[in-house]
C-alpha cells in the first residue's frame, strides 16, 4: 500500500476517533465496556490532540514535506489549545483559581506559539513568491 494512502487512512482513523473523544458520550464508554470517567475533560483533550494529529497527516498527504514539520505542530498544538480553552469556558469545571491560571497559561501558550508560527510561515511563503 502506498504511503500516500496510509497517511489519509491513518488521518481518518485519529480525525474520528478525536472527534468522538472530544464530545465523550458516556453511552459509548459503556458499549465498549472500558473504564469511563466522571468528568469528560481528560478525554476530550486527548480527542482534540488526535484529531489534531488527523489534521497534520491531512496537511502531510497534501504538502508532501517528508515529515509534520511545522504546520502538524501547529494543528496539533491549536486543537489542544482550543479544545482546552472551550472547557475552561463552558466546562464548568470546579477548579481552584491555581489550576485556572495553569490552564489558562497552557491555553495561551499553545495558541501563542501556534500563531507567531502561522505568521513565520505566512511571511516564509509570501518571500518566495515575490
Amino acid at each position: 500500500m502506498r504511503s500516500s494512502v496510509l497517511l489519509v487512512v491513518d488521518a481518518v482513523i485519529n480525525l474520528a476517533l478525536g472527534a468522538l473523544l472530544v464530545v465523550f458520550p458516556a453511552e459509548f464508554v459503556s458499549t465498549l465496556g472500558v473504564p469511563g470517567s466522571e468528568v469528560a475533560f481528560y478525554p476530550s483533550i486527548l480527542g482534540a490532540v488526535l484529531f489534531g494529529i488527523g489534521i497534520a497527516l491531512l496537511i502531510e498527504r497534501l504538502r508532501g514535506s517528508g515529515g509534520l514539520g511545522l504546520l502538524g505542530a501547529i494543528s496539533i498544538n491549536l486543537s489542544g489549545g482550543v479544545a482546552l480553552a472551550a472547557w475552561l469556558i463552558w466546562g464548568s469545571l470546579a477548579l481552584p483559581l491555581r489550576g485556572r491560571v495553569v490552564l489558562w497559561t497552557l491555553v495561551l501558550l499553545l495558541v501563542g506559539v501556534s500563531s507567531f508560527e502561522l505568521m513565520a510561515l505566512g511571511s516564509r511563503e509570501r518571500a518566495r513568491a515575490a
